[in-house]
């Protein structure tokens, strides 16, 4: 049967088990919308491309499925970069599928035409362009593989128009299940024994092809050995909080404690993580290339192992398969460093206390109260800004995938994350929050919340200022702020006028209520938390920060 090249590709998103694109429609691939009319795949139609992409790779971040992201040629695509850089950064697969100018116009630079492979080669793991429909299966069976092999990672594949129009009597590709490593029997011989010399043993997990069966596993694994286990930036929800041997979140506004514990770690087994800038602040509690600490290193990608860290145990395996094979070793006497692990997790706790700042409205008493008030199967999203420290600090994840934000510190994220988290999951509440520069960023998908009947609740911190820069403006150069305040609308206001709920609460004591109602609202919701100017991080205020500054 012959076939357009969009009904054909739009075939091969069906065959791999696509339920939801995002896209900005373009005139490059009408084809591709046309067969999508059709098709049972659910597209979501975004206000810009960069939210489009963001919600692909939340998605892919959510279901360890490739997000798939359509956009139109030239400024399309580099608008839609933004994600493809967090899903190279995050570890996330994604496909972007992007119009291109006709063949024929191909190296004349016409329209909006772009050398995709120049423009995304230093973020994707592979880019392509077809060449004819006949290609088309192909490509797209490639793509689906590459994105989730080994450590996972965004694909961008071009589709010049004519492609798309040509037809084609091509049969369909078959997908091929992804083939990951094995630990092998001596390496897992020598983590044992690795841990059985330590004293002062730590894991800390980290991104790079994780379930929610990997979580447990891990889980299982330290709590049967008494290890304690701490999160790498962003990846809070990969073991339980609650368990004994959580030790915390190596994030930015990291807790001194356990700082100290990795620099005083005598054996540090990273699992999954590439032990990136963040996880190792500035690369001093871990110092390459040989850390002073043991380095047991287990990542999907072989390539990824001696890259930055020069481990004394490279271990190249698939985090599922590695994962189930630790939880069946016999257990080493954890006797050396109980009382290590019961400390690390007494300083989690007192983590979670916090001190009070100036102003009416406190959020780290909203974080406790989202604490006590979300279910564990909850979505929390966010983007990037001083205010996601409160989250990263003062919330706790106990289930794989309720955490979805942007380690390669975009902002912008975090409403389009929510967007896709509640698509995905329309039985869950699923909250973001934002901050006021962070959310004027993807404001405009609030329509798009309306227009796809997603209620989520989206929290904005409004302090008038860009919170994160403001920081360091006022710890580098004290009273001398340049580009940082922000002239704000009545979010509010804006909100309602999409047709959201929307509510400015101003004293924590009405926080509650406030969000009971926009629950209760069963629309797409934003309650606006006007906080104290003051009050820029969890540990500082701007008068500490000021004089913290002076010579």
């Amino acid at each position: 049967m012959s076939r357009d090249g969009g009904q054909i590709l739009v075939a091969q998103l069906e065959a791999h088990g696509v339920e939801i694109a995002f896209c900005v429609p373009g005139e490059s691939y009408l084809p591709i919308l046309d067969a999508l009319h059709d098709s049972p795949i659910r597209l979501i139609s975004c206000r810009h491309e960069a939210a489009a992409a963001n919600m692909a790779e939340a998605y892919g971040k959510l279901t360890a499925r490739p997000g798939i992201c359509l956009v139109t040629r030239g400024p399309g695509s580099t608008h839609a970069s933004v994600g493809v850089h967090t899903a190279d950064q995050d570890s996330t697969p994604m496909i972007l599928l992007v119009g291109q100018v006709p063949r024929a116009f191909s190296g004349r630079e016409a329209f909006q035409e772009l050398d995709y492979a120049a423009v995304f080669g230093s973020m994707a793991k592979w880019t392509a362009q077809a060449g004819s429909a006949n290609e088309l299966p192909e490509l797209l069976a490639g793509s689906f593989q590459i994105a989730v092999d080994r450590r996972p990672g965004p694909v961008v594949l071009a589709l010049p128009e004519d492609v798309l129009a040509e037809e084609s009597e091509v049969g369909d590709a078959t997908p091929s299940p992804a083939k990951r490593l094995r630990p092998l029997e001596d390496h897992l011989e020598q983590l044992r024994d690795l841990l059985a010399a330590a004293e002062r043993p730590l894991v800390i997990v980290g991104e790079g092809g994780w379930t929610a069966q990997t979580g447990a596993d891990v889980l299982a694994f330290c709590e049967q050995n008494e290890l304690p286990v701490a999160a790498s930036f962003r990846c809070q929800d990969y073991v339980d909080n609650h368990s004994r041997c959580y030790a915390g979140h190596l994030t930015l506004g990291l807790d001194p404690k356990l700082a100290e514990r990795v620099r005083d770690a005598d054996v540090v087994a990273a699992i999954g993580g590439r032990l990136g800038e963040i996880t190792t602040g500035g690369y001093t509690l871990l110092e390459p290339p040989r850390p002073r600490q043991t380095l047991i290193h287990v990542h999907p990608d072989p390539g990824e192992l001696g890259r930055v860290y020069e481990p004394e145990l490279g271990i190249a395996s698939g985090l599922p398969e590695f994962a189930a094979a630790a939880r069946a070793l016999h257990a080493v006497d954890p006797a050396a460093w109980r009382a290590w692990t019961e400390a690390a997790r007494a300083d989690y706790l007192a983590n979670l206390e916090h001190r009070r700042l100036p102003g009416d409205l406190d959020l780290g008493d909203v974080m406790a109260f989202l604490r006590r008030r979300l279910p564990a199967e909850a979505i929390l999203t966010c983007g990037a800004g001083n205010f996601t420290v409160w989250a990263h600090r003062f919330y706790e994840f106990e289930q794989y995938g309720t955490q979805v934000a942007p380690r390669s510190g975009a902002m912008g994220y975090g409403v389009p994350a929510a967007l896709a988290a509640k698509a995905l999951h329309p039985d869950r509440i699923v909250v973001c929050i934002a901050g006021d520069g962070d959310f004027m960023m993807s404001a405009a998908e609030l329509a798009s919340a309306v227009q796809y009947d997603l209620p989520v609740v989206i929290l904005v911190v409004d302090n008038g200022m860009y919170g994160t820069i403001r920081m360091h403006q006022e710890r580098l150069y004290p009273g001398r702020a340049e580009g940082t305040d922000l002239v704000n609308p009545d979010f509010a206001a804006f909100a309602r006028s999409f047709g959201c709920h929307g509510e400015t609460v101003e004293r924590t004591e009405d926080v509650e209520a406030a969000f009971e109602e926009a629950i209760a609202s069963g629309r797409p919701a934003v309650l606006v938390l006007r906080v104290d100017r003051e009050a820029i991080s969890p540990r500082a205020t701007i008068s500490e920060l000021r004089e913290a500054g002076r010579p």
